[in-house]
């Protein structure tokens, strides 16, 4: 009849400790990638925006327009400035992100900022 070791006495709840250890890290480390998520996303969403403005400008269609339609895809708060240069223009698209909210609310905001440029485009 074999009979297996039994666990020693001392080590009984080490895996608990150890669990004990981690699961923070781990939720830190969640958390961390949760808002790099959260400001890539928030940077796309600028560059469409400044994309979007700069091709409404250059149509033709006004400052205002542009201004209207940059807004339409950026996130709510951001600024969109148009400047007129020649035979381009140029949409500048900025916004500050806080953090997601939640566990992650506490984490820094952070600017995010977009140009583009486009050539104006001259009526057929």
């Amino acid at each position: 009849m074999s009979r297996e070791p039994s666990p020693r006495r001392g080590e009984r709840g080490a895996v608990t400790a150890e669990a004990a250890m981690v699961l923070p890290a781990m939720v830190a480390v969640t958390a961390a990638l949760v808002w790099v998520l959260s400001l890539v996303l928030g940077q796309v969403r600028v560059v469409d925006a400044a994309r979007e403005g700069a091709r409404v400008a250059a149509r033709g269609d006004g400052e205002a327009a542009a201004v209207a339609a940059a807004r339409r895809v950026a996130p709510s708060g951001a600024t969109v400035s148009v400047v007129r240069s020649g035979d381009t223009v140029t949409v500048t698209v900025t916004a500050r992100l806080d953090g997601p909210g939640g566990v992650v609310g506490s984490l820094p905001g952070a600017e995010v900022a977009a140009d583009a440029v486009a050539a104006v485009e001259v009526g057929v």
